[in-house]
């Protein structure tokens, strides 16, 4: 179980990859996203970066590391996962960013 300065360390990390999409890891697009118009994109990435309705019940560890957005009626999910820096395992610390890569998938819901 991680301790309290852990999680929030990774909530900081978590944060600040996603409201940059830059950097920090990688993001990857399922194939239901990357077909969408270019607006549309942009506004679902939008929406990614600007995520701030965390919950218990969609967050229960704190980390801020899944978020749900509806959009144009349709359901997405956003999830970052920690590696290895060779992101072959997962990583030995997340909140160490020395020996993480973060990977956040973008996808929509019926492609979970």
């Amino acid at each position: 179980m991680l301790n309290d300065t852990n999680t929030a360390t990774i909530r900081s990390l978590n944060d600040g990859f996603r409201r940059n999409l830059v950097f920090g890891g990688t993001v990857l697009l399922t194939q239901g996203v990357t077909c969408l118009e270019p607006d549309r994109l942009a506004e679902l990435l939008e929406a990614v970066r600007t995520f701030d309705s965390f919950t218990p019940d969609n967050d229960p560890h704190g980390e801020h590391d899944f978020g749900a957005i509806d959009q144009n009626a349709v359901r997405y999910f956003w999830k970052i996962d920690y590696y290895d820096l060779s992101k072959k395992a997962y990583s030995p610390d997340p909140a160490n960013s020395t020996v993480t890569q973060r990977v956040m998938t973008i996808m929509r819901a019926d492609e979970y």
